[in-house]
Parts: structure tokens; sequence; C-alpha cells
């Protein structure tokens, strides 16, 4: 006897890319807040700080963009 309690209908990529996006998400907020500790430790750094920030950024947000597209590559 096999019931089905819910059923799952509309896009399914909406769904996986909200949960693709919590990672980057997460990961450009532990780049910025321990980006922001390291200047007020050690501010004449700053330069080689900010470009390791940017660097960090830049590879969380195509994590991002790749996630918001695979919905559509693999979509029904």
């Amino acid at each position: 006897m096999s019931q089905n309690l819910a059923a799952v209908t509309g896009s399914l990529g909406s769904i996986g890319y909200g949960l693709a996006a919590i990672g980057p998400g997460v990961g450009v907020g532990i780049i910025f807040g321990n980006g922001t500790q390291a200047l007020a430790r050690q501010p004449e750094a700053a330069g080689l700080i900010r470009a390791n920030q940017i660097l960090g950024f830049a590879f969380c947000e195509a994590l991002a963009l790749i996630g918001l597209v695979m919905p559509f590559v693999y979509g029904k």
C-alpha cells in the first residue's frame, strides 16, 4: 500500500539554485569578515589583503553563476 503524501510540481531548478546559492553566500561572508579582521590587525598589508579578497570573491561568485546556469542546462 503506497501513499503519496505530497506531490512536487513545478521547476525544481529554482529550488536547486536556491540551495546552490547558500554556499557562495557563506563563502563571501567569510572572505570579507576575515579580510576586515586582517586589515584591522595589519593595515600596512592592505593591498595584498584586498587583492586576495577580490580573488576569493570572484571564485565564490563564479560558483554562484554556475549554480544559476545548471538548471537551464539540465532542465527539462
